[in-house]
Formats: C-alpha cells, structure tokens, sequence
C-alpha cells in the first residue's frame, strides 16, 4: 500500500490527480496540500475558487491540508513525518498576464515553492517518485521563430515541424514572460534533483489540458473558459485574429501519461516529455468556436484585441516521445472532450450565472 501527495489539489489538474489516486485500490492515503491562493492570484473574486477543495472532501482517503508551499519548516516536518511513495507537483501561479501585473508572487508560488517541495524531498532521505507540471511556455518566444503557414481559420507549422516541439526545443535567447521563467526554472530544478542527488522525477512540458471541473477564465484555461462563455452568453475577448492553434488534452490522459510514468520510473529514473494531444487533437480558436455554436446551437459574440505579450501562433507538442517510452498516446479527442466539458457545464450552469 502507498500514500500520495499532491501539491495545488484544489486546482484542476491536481483535483482530478487526486480524485484518481482517491480510487485505487492499491493506494492508502492521499495527502492534498493548496494554500487556496487561485482567486487572488488570479485577480478574480470567485465563488467557485473552493469548488475542487471541497469536491474533494467526499473522499474519504483523501485528507486536505491548507498551508503554503513557501513554509519550508512545514514542508521537512511534513515529509519527515509521513511516508510518501508518489509526489505529483502541480501547485502554481497559472496565468502569462498574471505574472506580468505582479512577477512576485508568480516568483515565490512557482519558483520557491517548488525548491522546497524538492529540498525537503532529498533531507527526508526518502524515496517517493516525483512528476512536476511544467509548461511549453518554458520556449518562450523561440516558438515564434518556427515559420508558421496561414489558413482560412488557423495558422500551422511549416514541415520542419510537421510534429511539433519536441524535448530538445531551445529554450534560451528570448523573451519568457515572468511566468514562464519561473516555471523553467522550476523545470530545470527538477531536472537537476534527477541528475545530482538521484531523485526520480519527471517534468511534463504541458500544453492545454482541459476538461471537467475547470474553471476557466480569460487569463488561464481558454477551452473552459470559451465553453463556460458560449453556455452563458457572455461576450469573448479574442487576443490576435482567433487563428491561434494549440494541442489539447483531455485530463484523464494526462493522468494516464503521469501513471505511466510512475510505473516505469524505476527504470527511467528521471526524464522530459512534451505533454498534449500533439498533431492529431488540434484546435484554433476561431474553430473551437465554430464547434461550439454548431453543438450548442447558441451565437458566440467575440470582440478581437491586440495580440498579448509572448503568445505562441501556434503551439502543438511532440509527443512521440512520451508515446515511445511510457507507451501512451491520447484517447479522448478534441470533439469528444469538449462534449464531455459542455455537459458537465451545462449541469452545473449555475455556477457560472
């Protein structure tokens, strides 16, 4: 039997992280840390920034615990004190434009948070296999250096990357944005801590992970949050000219891709993998919403800005690696899992009015 810890529970990926760990048979305990700060972070007052927290006290497995990841007192005593077999990182700061207003707290929830979780993992001389959350925003504005073909409703990659960003990606000489700074250096910590000290971890470059329990909004989570939009009426601001185009994927396999990982990790040891749907589960904005207004049969009204600082024309992972090696691949997509997002909104619409 084996305990699980996870960081940033009350969010959604670690929410459903905990949930599935919550269900296995196998597994004793799940211990759920989150300081709560997503609203204030995110500069929004909402009702809904405890939803997932209490969500999750209907497990009786899983016990919360409220308290920062900067208390590095807590955290030596925490993991000291308690076994813990599985450590999945997902506490952050979430949002570009977020971290751009106010970089200091973008500095300390990403960047000090993580050092912490690490260090105190290599003092308690334990063992536990740790999977960090990182970003593709960790290549900044590199990405924008790839040629990119226009289309009538996207832009694509040229063929040299027909497959996407991969692993080997610069991620030096350009513009990051405070946030993705912050998440690169946590990135290359957690690397480090695999390489030096033994640890096994692995840092999981994600692209947009969507699904059920999201509460999106404009700054962070744009498949929720354009979803959430269309089902109540609301108006959606579209930076650039909505040709933008992302990878998605559907959270439970990015969960699968986690437990492939913690399988195998005793012979991997420590490793990078560029996590989405890659080039079989795309969407640009403009046809995400086109999608939506001929599922819901509802009339989108959008109004176009300028485009923001660092954004990525188009961003899709290279996922053949993690394909290769932790022998995984996406089973939900795009279509299956806004449909899956559509319902669950619509069943808890009056959460949104």
């Amino acid at each position: 039997m084996s305990y699980v810890l996870v960081t940033g529970g009350a969010g959604f990926i670690g929410s459903h992280v905990a949930e599935y760990y919550a269900k296995q048979e196998n597994i004793e305990g799940v211990y759920v840390i989150d300081n709560l700060s997503r609203g204030k972070l995110l500069n929004k007052e909402s009702k809904n920034q405890d939803f997932n927290w209490n969500y999750l006290k209907g497990f009786s497995k899983i016990k919360l615990i409220k308290q920062d990841l900067c208390d590095f007192g807590f955290l030596k005593k925490f993991l000291l004190e308690n076994k813990i077999d599985k450590i999945i990182h997902t506490a952050a700061q979430t949002a570009v434009t977020t971290s751009i207003i106010n970089p200091i707290p973008d500095f300390e929830n990403n960047i000090i948070a993580t050092f912490n979780l690490l260090e105190a993992v290599r003092l308690s001389e334990a063992e536990p296999t740790m999977i960090f959350c990182s970003t593709n925003k960790v290549f900044g504005e590199n990405v924008n250096k790839c040629e990119v073909i226009e289309e009538n409703q996207r832009y694509c990659f040229s063929k040299e990357f027909s497959n996407g960003i991969s692993e080997r990606f610069s991620i030096d000489l350009c513009e990051h944005t405070p946030y993705g700074a912050s998440k690169l250096c946590s990135d290359i910590y957690f690397q480090e801590y695999g390489h030096l000290y033994g640890l096994k971890t692995a840092v999981f470059r994600m692209s947009c992970i969507y699904g059920t329990r999201q509460f999106g909004v404009e700054d962070q989570g744009w498949v929720a949050h354009f979803v959430i939009s269309a089902l109540t009426g609301k108006k959606l601001n579209i930076f650039g000219d909505g040709k933008q185009v992302r990878d998605v994927l559907y959270v439970s396999d990015l969960i699968d891709a986690f437990e492939s990982f913690i399988l195998k990790a005793e012979n991997i040891k420590h490793d990078v993998f560029c996590m989405g749907g890659g080039v079989n589960n795309t969407l640009s904005l403009i046809e995400l919403i086109n999608f939506l207004q001929d599922e819901t049969g509802r009339k989108i009204e959008c109004e176009f800005s300028a485009w923001r600082p660092s954004d990525q024309k188009v961003y899709i992972s290279d996922i053949r690696k993690a394909e290769n090696i932790l022998n995984w691949s996406p089973k939900i997509n795009p279509h299956q899992g806004v449909k899956k997002l559509i319902k669950w909104v619509e069943s808890n619409k009056k959460l949104f009015l």
